[in-house]
């Protein structure tokens, strides 16, 4: 927790979470309370959630706006929404002749030691040094280029009410999961296959089944279809799938939204734009990226054996409705808590757990077409989609956290 993920960039959230100056959203970094607020100067801030006074939380609830200042509710020391000390009550009677100096910084909320917006996706570090929040991003910065870019005003907008799930397993187990593209035809086989069928009985009948049921039918893919696929790990842990779902059917919804963009992008960039071709990004240690979809996912451990999971969506500014109802379907058939998709990598999650806190053995095995994967300027490419280079390329980071780097 110190050398991760109290060290590295966190996401905290979205700038269109908290609109108005004094809107704030509570989020955990690490072990540490944090708070993202806007001020009134429109500049977002992260503070410690934590009055000077006596330790006390400064807010309670998991978002609001707490008004013209934070006002600690044990004994009323104000705060500007900056974290600057702003009154302390009955200050002369009751501190004249103490140690007690107004003007020093202890005396105001502790802000993140650094804070960096992309995009409107907004990243804080509790460490004073280390790599700007671009360098850290690398070439996953994709994720949020990609996402804004099939905008037709070129900017997403968060979706006010998020997922939760909080998983009964260690955080890395999650992550490794993300981009295993061995696991899907075997874990989710019995779902793809039913929306398969549905899908096959649809066009029997001499119907096209809606796009959604493809968002199921396409986790029964064959093991060896994922192969076709491509994984490719940056420095830091970062990792890209690339390839699995393709999102241009010629149906009328797709054509009016590639009008729209054609218009505010023009053909030649609109192309650009809906060709790219990654279906997920994984920032490590504590994001999932779905740009495609508009899909997020932070992770935020909460114990050795239990992990917090926000599932976010995003609307595509200035995109048809039909657009963002098709995003919509993916979010709640494969991300959201009550799927069959999301119930099987629980499961699988908690029994991961439990057989690695057995005496079974010491070992897990990551060898899956180890020592052939192409590596050139610390950029691992898989030789095929099933490889575990993505799982690899994690712990090589996590190695080199542990061991102190940054």
């Amino acid at each position: 927790m110190q050398r991760i993920h109290e060290t590295v960039w966190i996401y905290c959230g979205h700038e269109s979470q908290i609109p108005k100056a004094g809107d704030y959203y509570t989020l955990q970094i690490g072990r540490q309370p944090m708070l993202m607020v806007r001020a009134k100067d429109r500049k977002v801030h992260v503070l410690y959630n934590r009055c000077p006074h006596r330790g006390n939380m400064m807010c309670g609830d998991r978002h609001g706006n707490t008004g013209e200042q934070f006002r600690c509710s044990y004994h009323a020391w104000q705060f500007h929404h900056d974290g600057r000390l702003k009154q302390i009550p009955m200050m002369d009677s009751g501190y004249a002749g103490t140690r007690l100096n107004k003007d020093s910084p202890e005396l105001s909320m502790k802000p993140a030691a650094r804070v960096e917006s992309y995009r409107g996706f907004v990243f804080a570090s509790l460490a004073p040094t280390g790599p700007s929040l671009k360098e850290f991003l690398g070439k996953s910065i994709v994720a949020f280029d990609d996402m804004c870019d099939r905008a037709p005003e070129g900017e997403v907008e968060v979706v006010p009410t998020c997922f939760r799930v909080i998983q009964q397993s260690n955080w890395k187990i999650f992550l490794e999961n993300q981009l295993d593209a061995l696991h899907p035809a075997v874990t989710h086989e019995s779902t793809g296959r039913a929306a398969g069928e549905v899908e096959e009985a649809i066009q029997k009948k001499g119907g096209s089944a809606p796009l959604s049921y493809h968002f199921l039918s396409a986790f029964a893919t064959p093991i060896s279809k994922w192969d076709a696929f491509q994984t490719i790990g940056y420095p830091h842990g970062h990792c890209i799938l690339a390839g699995y779902m393709g999102l241009r059917p010629r149906d009328p919804d797709t054509l009016a939204y590639e009008k729209v963009m054609a218009k505010a992008y023009g053909k030649k960039r609109m192309e650009e734009i809906l060709g790219v071709n990654i279906h997920h990004v994984l920032l490590y240690p504590g994001l999932s990226v779905q740009s495609p979809l508009q899909q997020l996912r932070a992770v935020r451990p909460l114990g050795v054996d239990k992990t917090l999971t926000e599932i976010w969506h995003f609307r595509l500014k200035g995109a048809p409705e039909a657009i963002y109802r098709r995003a919509l379907g993916y979010y709640n058939l494969v991300n959201s808590p009550s799927t069959m998709v999301n119930a099987d990598d629980l499961w699988n999650f908690w029994k991961i757990h439990k057989g690695l806190e057995s005496q079974g053995g010491d070992w897990v095995s990551f060898h899956r077409n180890a020592g052939q994967d192409l590596e050139a300027n610390d950029v691992t490419t898989s030789v095929i989609g099933t490889s575990e280079q993505p799982m690899r390329n994690q712990f090589k980071a996590w190695t080199r956290y542990i061991n102190g780097a940054n």
